[in-house]
């Protein structure tokens, strides 16, 4: 072999890695390979490859120390054929552009998932919270809302918590609305607090709707959840909650993480003890001295493994050591697409991330939904109407990896663009 060529061999399995890290791109590539599928013809792709609406904007926010920071912010809005579109905000230093496009068509497929009339959006600000102070955080979040301010409401584009946001930020979003608009308006955002408008059990509905898919997903294996061994990665909102379900089903939970590193016992880690001693971040690993890393976690011998933090964390260097027998996605974008496909032919059921945490967008629906009739469901109600909801979902997308023979993932997205393809369709836009 030349020089030349080995090169070239380089230059282009470097290129696949990197590309398989792209969350955009890897997103674009299971759309295409969907659609396909179904029959569409690729003028389909070409509409749905992209969001149909793009904003950014720049936030300028007077700090604390009298100084004038000028933040960037992002709304991405997908597809709108189904109906408005509908996804989280999140604030974090590492936002961009192309994660934003990738995670609004993410809410396009878990809306047609779950059947849900609500096309995909996503939006996010260039920012560190956790080096700003209360009031430069509201004055952020009003000044964003302001920036957004016409592309978005309750039947146009309704936005929720996501990274570094919670029900404190939507109530100040919510209030910057309604000045706006000159009258209140709870369903132009969801996740609020219970006063303002906010559903029962939006909190642990991430974390609920994953562990519906792990209680689905042990059922298909063969595995009792009684007793089953379970890794964490991530400790935050849907990881801890998620760790408490489990520890209460009676499955060991035998290694969580967080952003310092990852701790285990093999004999089950007392979880109240960690949610107890966590912080408001959900690190608690710095208690402990003999941490391992997040890889050694993710390796651990298990029968369940939840990624539970960020994206590309399992890859094919580390696939071929993931020892679960289940792999359920409660992160973005955790699993490239050539793990994916070492860990399915390894026999691994891997439940891909548009499935396992579409449990929170279905409860902000149902909060949506609360918030037009103005009557409210009590915690039980939302749980069981949860539970219908993600059930039935996982079916769906596992009786269609049988049938056609792919993936959970290709199959997951098969199921999620059928729904806005059709719309689409219909409305002769293709």
């Amino acid at each position: 072999m030349s020089i030349t060529t080995l090169l070239s061999e380089m230059t282009n399995k470097q290129q696949e890695e990197k590309e398989s890290l792209n969350l955009f791109f890897s997103t674009q590539t299971v759309i295409q390979k969907a659609l396909t599928k179904l029959g569409y013809k690729n003028e389909m792709y070409e509409l749905l490859k992209e969001p149909i609406r793009l904003l950014t904007v720049r936030i300028p926010v007077r700090m604390d120390d009298g100084t004038v920071k000028v933040f960037t912010g992002y709304r991405s809005q997908h597809n709108d054929a189904v109906g408005p579109t509908k996804g989280g905000v999140r604030f974090h230093p590492d936002v961009d552009e192309e994660e934003v496009k990738a995670l609004s068509i993410w809410m396009t497929l878990k809306c047609g998932i779950t059947n849900l009339p609500y096309g995909g959006g996503k939006g996010g600000i260039i920012c560190d919270p956790r080096k700003m102070s209360f009031r430069e955080l509201e004055r952020l979040s009003r000044g964003y809302v302001r920036a957004i301010s016409q592309i978005v409401g309750p039947t146009k584009d309704i936005p929720a918590p996501d990274v570094y946001t919670n029900s404190q930020i939507m109530a100040w979003m919510m209030d910057e609305y309604s000045r706006l608009r000159e009258f209140d308006s709870p369903g132009f955002i969801t996740g609020k607090p219970i006063v303002l408008g906010g559903s029962q059990g939006r909190e642990t509905a991430t974390a609920r709707g994953v562990t519906i898919c792990i209680e689905e997903a042990v059922k298909k294996k063969g595995i009792n959840l009684q007793g089953a061994r379970v890794v964490i990665q991530g400790f935050g909102n849907a990881g801890s909650y998620l760790a408490k379900f489990m520890h209460d089903a009676g499955a060991k939970v035998i290694g969580i993480s967080d952003v310092y590193g990852a701790i285990h016992d093999p004999n089950g880690l007392d979880i109240d003890y960690l949610l107890d001693r966590r912080d408001s971040f959900g690190t608690v690993t710095q208690l402990f001295k003999d941490t391992i890393t997040n890889q050694e976690l993710l390796e651990l011998d298990c029968d369940i493994l939840v990624p539970a933090a960020i994206s590309n964390q399992i890859t094919a260097k580390n696939a071929a050591n993931i020892k679960a027998s289940i792999v359920v996605e409660a992160a973005n974008g955790p699993t490239t697409l050539e793990a994916t496909k070492i860990l399915t032919e390894r026999g691994v059921l891997l439940v891909p991330d548009i499935l396992a945490s579409a449990g929170g967008v279905t409860v902000s629906y149902f909060e949506w939904v609360q918030n037009n009739q103005g009557y409210y469901w009590t915690e039980e109600e939302v749980n069981d109407k949860l539970s219908k909801v993600m059930i039935c979902s996982f079916e769906n997308i596992y009786q269609t990896s049988q049938t056609h023979q792919v993936d959970m993932r290709l199959a997951a997205y098969m199921v999620g663009i059928r729904k806005v393809a059709e719309a689409s369709s219909f409305r002769g836009w293709v």
